[in-house]
């Protein structure tokens, strides 16, 4: 098999290829078939793949739920979150079915378009994890494409150890030893007046303690554990200079140079470590007016644990394994 300097053939596996697709974040396999019954081998060079490129890809696959969950199940224990999109499949709890317009639009007295608004008010709001509130996010998540638009739509990834690594020494050593709240809704901007989606936030808060820097438990790696999404301001540290230091931070973790961007076909499966990336999901379709329906299984993750070995603690509404 012909190879360039950008393929990497899987050892001991012919014909399956792990192709990076960026500098430093993101690699295509091909040559797998997931819903044929991997085996273990196949199964490892797959999970070694996502540690070392944080986010795979494939395309042209035929997973069904039931496949989807399978596949799943190789790599960990999927969670049943207690509460999912309307448009989730009734007898696969650990599926969560996104269709952007038909879950977002309408609700608590919004069209799709002001939410995104009020969710994403400022250009670093929108990058997360999964689940970043919690106090044991899920480890990793694996999302199919069912429909999407014949033009935008893509994910982008961004790689935080890889963040972590580009800071430079002083700033690595400073921001070793604290600690951030990661909270549900802080990046939501409230309607005036009286607002629905406040109150639910409010019903149903969500709120962790986690290290700035946490190690990641399979590779060992320093991880700058930022999101725009969930992070509330850092602990012991004023409100001001908390702003000051999480904007550099965020700034710092989707440098280009540390991001991938991917375009989504139907049948595309892309698999990553959410405990050192976050991700952007897609705001150019909304006013295209096309369908995009997406899948997501997520494996159950383990507390984060910082550089000092202390881990993150909850604060309200999570406790480790409870979903």
């Amino acid at each position: 098999m012909t190879k360039n300097t950008d393929t990497t053939a899987t050892p001991d596996l012919p014909g399956i290829e792990v192709r990076p697709v960026a500098g430093n974040i993101g690699a295509e396999i091909v040559g797998v078939d997931l819903a044929d019954g991997l085996d273990d081998a196949v199964v490892a060079a797959i999970r070694a793949a996502v540690l070392r490129w944080k986010v795979v890809f494939f395309r042209e696959q035929k997973l069904d739920h039931a496949g989807h969950v399978a596949f799943a199940r190789r790599f960990g224990d999927p969670v049943a979150p207690s509460r999912r999109g309307s448009a989730s499949p009734a007898d696969f709890p650990e599926v969560e079915t996104t269709a952007d317009r038909l879950e977002l639009g309408g609700r608590f007295g919004m069209e799709h378009d002001e939410w995104l608004q009020r969710r994403r008010h400022t250009l670093l709001r929108g990058w997360h994890c999964d689940h970043g509130a919690r106090v044991d996010p899920p480890a990793a998540s694996i999302l199919r494409a069912e429909t999407v638009p014949p033009y935008g739509g893509d994910t982008t990834w961004s790689n935080l150890a890889a963040a972590y690594a580009g800071l430079s020494a002083p700033v690595k050593a400073f921001v070793d030893g604290l600690r951030a709240e990661h909270r549900l809704g802080v990046g939501y901007q409230p309607r005036p007046g009286d607002d629905s989606y406040v109150r639910h936030l409010l019903d149903h808060q969500v709120a962790s303690l986690h290290p700035l820097v946490r190690v990641h438990p399979e590779t060992g790696e320093r991880v700058l554990y930022v999101n725009g999404y969930y992070v509330e301001q850092l602990a012991d540290v004023s409100r001001a200079e908390s702003r000051a230091l999480l904007d550099m931070l965020l700034e710092q973790a989707v440098r280009p140079e540390y991001t991938v961007r991917f375009r989504w076909e139907p049948g595309s499966v892309a698999f990553w470590d959410n405990r050192a990336t976050i991700h952007l999901a897609p705001s150019d379709n909304a006013h295209l007016g096309f369908p995009r329906v997406m899948h997501r299984v997520m494996l159950a993750g383990d507390v984060p644990v910082g550089v000092d070995g202390t881990p993150s603690t909850p604060i309200t509404g999570t406790a480790p394994g409870r979903w």
